[in-house]
């Protein structure tokens, strides 16, 4: 008897989050979990023995990371499907995380049910996205591209425009506090401002953010 049944490849480093996942898909009819990895390199090499339709992996991993795996995978075998959940959501990462060709970005936060939607809409041709990642999406192509600042630069004064403390910002984009004063440096000089109310009004009126 043909089955049509999805296989699913998951990579994730933490055991409960892993063993949660598999689980899950596993108790729903017409998927399977063939095999759950902590790393790429596990998943990439048993590939042609798994023959996932759809990958689910994280981006912070152990070895290479979850992007340079995406990109490797989708070199490997163009027609496997891609989602990422991690608990980042950092523009940049999106961006490079979409850019390397995984077709649906999920925050770690998502329930259960939300999750297998994803799966569903992503079989399905779809690009699933957590609601704040596809805000993000949309308000990128929003912004004004001819922007003089940086990706990160960027980050950082969204994050200043929320409200956020040097401490909250640097911990949020896993970089040192004195960086984040550098990039401010770099802001205030960009937009020829010297402040940080002046560097949110020049922003927000040039859609810079």
């Amino acid at each position: 008897m043909i089955t049509n049944t999805t296989k699913i490849v998951i990579i994730e480093d933490n055991e409960v989050v892993k063993d949660g996942f598999t689980l899950l898909i596993n108790n729903i009819q017409g998927y399977e979990v063939v095999n759950a990895y902590i790393c790429c390199e596990d998943a990439i090499k048993n590939l042609g023995k798994d023959q996932p339709d759809i990958v689910l992996t994280d981006l912070e991993l152990p070895g290479i990371n979850g992007i340079q795996g995406i990109q490797k995978i989708k070199q490997l075998n163009p027609d496997i499907t891609i989602v990422v959940i991690t608990v980042h959501e950092q523009s940049e990462m999106v961006f490079d995380a979409l850019c390397a060709g995984a077709s649906g970005y999920i925050t770690k936060d998502t329930g259960y049910a939300e999750l297998l939607e994803a799966i569903e809409e992503v079989k399905r041709g779809g690009a699933p996205m957590s609601r704040n990642i596809a805000r993000m999406v949309v308000s990128s192509f929003q912004r004004n591209h001819s922007s003089p600042l940086t990706s990160r630069e960027t980050e950082v004064l969204e994050l200043l425009a929320k409200g956020k403390s040097y401490t909250i910002i640097a911990s949020q984009l896993s970089i040192h506090k004195e960086t984040v004063k550098s990039h401010i440096k770099n802001i205030y000089f960009k937009l020829q401002v010297n402040s940080k109310a002046d560097a949110i009004e020049k922003a927000l009126k040039n859609k810079f953010i």
